[in-house]
């Protein structure tokens, strides 16, 4: 690409060359089949360079798409690798925008910018050389009109990046709005906050506009400018070229051609503060990215796997404690959970319930302790491993724009007919079958299309689906009915026989499907025992679960 680039240059101001020939030579000898030998070199010569540009962009498309299809591949993929804490202190709208318009950015600059900044440098300096040598003296006003416009264009660059650095940021700013109200729109609506959400959205808008308009206003001062400088100094060159003519210090040809060259030196010089605004911009948005790509995760896979996983589970000693906060949200946690047991874990809003089922698939790591997988420490397992054999179903399920049979197969690509049918009647999620397309339905983002309950239960199949050694429900049963959520727990049983089960649970009902319950409280357990066994002998229990007082008194 670059010699294809360098060698268009040197062939362009080869023809400013043949056309002084041309005019001092057979135009004025009246030499007509001179005229014609020398206008087909000057016509192979235009030839020759366009074909050379063909070539230099015919490199450059792959070349430089392939480049940016790589960086956002490796972005997405390292984004994916980054832990839970990354993704909550970050807003999804400044992922978004470092992922799509600053890598477009790059992109720019790779593919025009860069060669330009490099090919423009070249054939400023041929130029003037060659414009030295035709005739010094117009040369050095040449020279001299070209260094306040370098030195404007300096300076319209460091503002320029300034401005392009605050619009890139707001223009992620603005992302993160739409998102929020397109994921948020239900609630929005239903308080009546749609003013409240545009306003929110106008001023940051009408912020990005501002911005924008400083920089098209600076770009429009700078163009102006350079439209003037080039102008003025052509009409010098000309007046004192015509003097040059008329006294014999220089041919007509000479000044032809001088004057060609001369305007060939327009767009390399008006083109530089451009391209050096591009290159700051590229590399404010390189930051930006490589900002993504300098935040190393904290978890890291292991080298280990377990052929036969049994699905045993034990915590020793675990504490978990979040980046930057001071008091630990769990500590000295011990448990062990056989193959097959169900565990449930029961504590009041905020207890950590959550975070410790977390720990468990590595979504988070623990702080103090260690967790065992059949006897295997889970930091010594390759994620892969550790999550083909642990599955989670969460409160809040997070369904993607796919088909429903997509979504339910999300964990297990390769699962057939006969296993999603088995998922869909556990979960009683056989709706969808009754969706415009059954299961082949595209559901909305974010299953907004779905009930709460209706997105639980889907979500819930999907775990089942998994076919998990250990599987974590995390109050995945809390937006369905009295009547749903009975026959889940009634076909569930079936599931929770033969795995791992760990269940977050607020309902009573619902800690029945346990063999055990754990009662965390002030970040820790502080009561083991059978549902029963709390009930009579811990108050904290009982008024935990006092809002379910019908499970309470048929408690066995």
């Amino acid at each position: 690409m670059m010699v294809a680039a360098v060698t268009g240059v040197v062939v362009g101001l080869a023809i400013p060359l043949v056309t002084r020939s041309i005019v001092d030579g057979p135009i004025a000898d009246h030499d007509s089949s001179g005229i014609i030998k020398l206008g087909l070199v000057a016509m192979g010569l235009g030839v020759l360079e366009a074909l050379l540009i063909l070539v230099r962009r015919w490199v450059q498309a792959p070349a430089v798409l392939g480049m940016e299809t790589s960086i956002r591949r490796d972005l997405y993929e390292h984004l994916n690798e980054l832990p839970m804490e990354f993704h909550a202190r970050w807003q999804s709208g400044q992922l978004l925008s470092r992922v799509t318009s600053d890598l477009s950015t790059i992109r720019r600059f790779s593919g025009f910018g860069m060669l330009f900044l490099i090919v423009n440098i070249i054939q400023l300096v041929l130029t003037t050389l060659l414009l030295l040598h035709l005739y010094w003296p117009l040369a050095i006003v040449v020279i001299v009109a070209a260094v306040p416009i370098i030195y404007t264009s300096m300076t319209f660059e460091r503002r320029y990046v300034k401005i392009s650095r605050r619009v890139q940021d707001q223009r992620g700013d603005i992302a993160t709005q739409v998102e929020e109200s397109a994921l948020g729109i239900r609630v929005i609506k239903s308080f009546g906050r749609s003013r409240y959400a545009f306003d929110k959205y106008d001023i940051r808008a009408t912020r990005l506009y501002d911005s924008e308009m400083e920089q098209v206003t600076l770009a429009a001062k700078f163009w102006t400018f350079l439209e003037v400088l080039p102008n003025l100094a052509l009409v010098v060159v000309l007046l004192l070229g015509a003097l040059g003519v008329g006294h014999n210090a220089l041919s007509l040809g000479t000044l032809v051609a001088f004057v060609t060259l001369m305007l060939s030196l327009v767009w390399p010089v008006e083109s530089l503060g451009v391209i050096l605004s591009m290159a700051q911009e590229s590399m404010t948005a390189a930051d930006r990215v490589l900002e993504l790509f300098d935040t190393k995760s904290v978890i890291v896979g292991g080298d280990r796997s377990i052929d036969d996983p049994q699905g045993h589970v034990r915590l020793e000693g675990v504490g978990f404690t979040f980046p930057d906060a001071e008091e630990p949200v769990l500590h000295d946690i011990d448990l062990d959970i056989a193959p097959g047991e169900t565990l449930a874990i029961v504590g009041a809003t905020g207890s950590g319930k959550t975070a410790l089922t977390s720990l468990i698939p590595r979504l988070r790591d623990v702080t103090a302790g260690r967790i065992l997988v059949d006897g295997v420490d889970v930091r010594d397992l390759t994620l892969s491993s550790l999550r083909s054999i642990v599955a989670t179903a969460f409160e809040e399920p997070t369904l993607f724009s796919m088909s429903a049979r997509e979504n339910l197969a999300l964990g297990t690509p390769d699962a057939t007919d006969a296993e999603i049918d088995e998922g869909l009647e556990i979960a009683q999620a056989g709706f969808v079958r009754d969706l415009p397309w059954g299961l082949a339905t595209r559901i909305g983002e974010q299953g907004m299309s779905l009930s709460g309950g209706q997105r639980q239960r889907v979500a819930l199949a999907r775990a089942i689906v998994a076919k998990p050694h250990v599987l974590i429900l995390d109050d995945t049963l809390s937006a369905l009915d009295v009547h749903t959520e009975a026959l889940v727990e009634e076909s569930l049983r079936t599931v929770l026989a033969s795995t791992t089960s760990i269940i977050v649970a607020h309902r009573a009902s619902t800690v029945q499907l346990a063999d055990r319950v754990a009662l965390l409280q002030g970040g820790t357990i502080t009561h083991l025992g059978t549902h029963s066994e709390l009930m009579e002998t811990v108050p904290a229990y009982r008024e935990l679960l006092a809002a379910d007082s019908e499970d309470m008194v048929t408690a066995p």
